[in-house]
């Protein structure tokens, strides 16, 4: 409740700038794909910076997944012709090292200081160089964030007809192995065919991180859901690579139709690993791939599709 007592006392630390909560990025292992991960509390000026950011040449795509937006970007530098109204912000660099990659931000007046200030003070940001900003000025700046590889943990039956569920399970167990090093970007709910020995619904999850540490968030995760899980026949599949689209015919014949698990051992290899395979494993895989494709994801294929 507002202090009568204090009424026009009110103050802001930065009236002219909004923090955003996290920048996370990750790559492929060439190096040669970024995926940009924004986490944003004001959703007009994410809106707005999703509409012009994406008339850069290093922007590929872009994407809204919940509270954050997605750009897909290309290494490399361009120079923006920058225009007030029409093309007024943009991302002009990005360069990937070992362990880092470098994003660089320019824009004019209110966007130079969406580029600048705004992302220069995020979470995740190791370092940045940053301009002055605000009025008609043209401003940037350039974020270090640490270089995360993608992890996808599929998982498949933890629940019993009596008591539990596996998306409830999965989302806790995921916020509960975040940490500076594995951060949790999204939790997909997979529907999938379904056959009779369902507890009800049919349904998988995965979850999604984007981390430096991928044994130790695989570890970790590992040992909640043997600890939480309700079912003997729990499945856990793991995916360490940037594009898991190549699990895609398979998954969408979990969906369509009954699939025994000896199509499973022509999948496991070097990105895809069987953690816990009880027969949830068929599952756990198959949602992989759906990985933040929710209207697909969600999708009933009882015959129909």
């Amino acid at each position: 409740m507002r202090d009568p007592e204090n009424a026009g006392q009110e103050s802001l630390k930065d009236p002219y700038v909004i923090r955003y909560p996290e920048i996370v990025a990750l790559s492929s292992r060439d190096g040669k794909q970024v995926e940009l991960v924004e986490f944003f509390e004001c959703v007009g000026g994410a809106m707005w910076a999703r509409l012009h950011y994406a008339k850069s040449p290093l922007v590929r795509s872009v994407r809204t997944v919940g509270g954050s937006t997605r750009y897909l970007l290309s290494p490399g530098q361009a120079d923006l012709g920058l225009e007030g109204s029409r093309f007024p912000a943009g991302i002009c660099g990005v360069e990937v090292s070992r362990d880092e990659i470098a994003v660089s931000y320019v824009g004019l007046g209110g966007g130079g200081v969406g580029a600048s200030g705004c992302r220069s003070l995020a979470g995740g940001v190791l370092r940045s160089e940053c301009d002055p900003s605000g009025g008609g000025k043209k401003a940037g700046a350039t974020l270090w964030l640490p270089r995360r590889e993608r992890v996808l943990i599929g998982v498949d039956d933890t629940d019993t007809p009596e008591e539990g569920a596996t998306w409830t399970l999965c989302h806790n167990i995921a916020s509960a192995v975040q940490d500076a090093d594995s951060r949790y970007l999204s939790h997909t709910i997979v529907q999938l065919f379904p056959v009779p020995y369902r507890t009800k619904n049919c349904v998988a999850v995965v979850c999604e991180f984007a981390t430096c540490d991928p044994a130790r968030l695989v570890s970790s995760f590992q040992r909640l859901l043997e600890r939480y899980t309700l079912s003997e026949k729990t499945g856990m599949a793991v995916f360490t690579g940037f594009d898991p689209a190549p699990l895609g015919e398979y998954g969408w014949a979990v969906k369509r139709g009954e699939v025994n698990r000896e199509r499973l051992a022509a999948l496991k290899g070097r990105d895809l690993e069987y953690l816990m395979e009880g027969r949830g494993i068929i599952g756990a895989v198959a949602a992989i791939p759906f990985s933040t494709r929710f209207e697909e994801a969600l999708q009933l294929c009882d015959g129909t599709c």
